[in-house]
């Protein structure tokens, strides 16, 4: 009888391909349209066949392509670096997903900062 709660080794896999593709950025990945990458969450299906990277890039609109498209054409050599890394039997396909939660925070705090000064003022406390 197992312990581990359920779905653990696909979150310790998802941890451990995070931390080595921060490695992999910093000292293999030579791709110049890949411009500041940081790895959100890493998500392996129950199956261990797919992982999906979420990710932000700081920079423009522009660098933001430059980068999408350079990770998805990187996303082969990635996945063989790290199955020589990770040594698991069956290294899950990689899938990037841009994460949209750092811009969309960044819209709803520039609408809030737009507010007027009357709108800002916090709710009287509810008796």
């Amino acid at each position: 009888m197992s312990l581990r709660p359920r779905g653990s080794r696909t979150v310790s896999v998802g941890e451990q391909i995070r931390r080595e593709l921060g490695q992999l950025f910093i000292e293999g990945l030579k791709d110049p349209r890949i411009g500041f990458v940081t790895i959100s969450t890493v998500k392996v299906s129950s199956d261990m066949s797919v992982a999906m990277i979420n990710y932000t890039v700081m920079g423009t609109e522009k660098s933001v392509r430059d980068s999408e498209i350079g990770l998805n054409q990187s996303a082969g050599w990635l996945r063989k670096e790290l199955a020589h890394r990770l040594k698991l039997r069956h290294m899950p396909n990689i899938k990037f997903v841009m994460d949209k939660n750092l811009e969309n925070s960044m819209h709803i705090n520039a609408l809030l900062t737009q507010l007027p000064d009357d709108d800002r003022k916090p709710l009287p406390p509810e008796e």
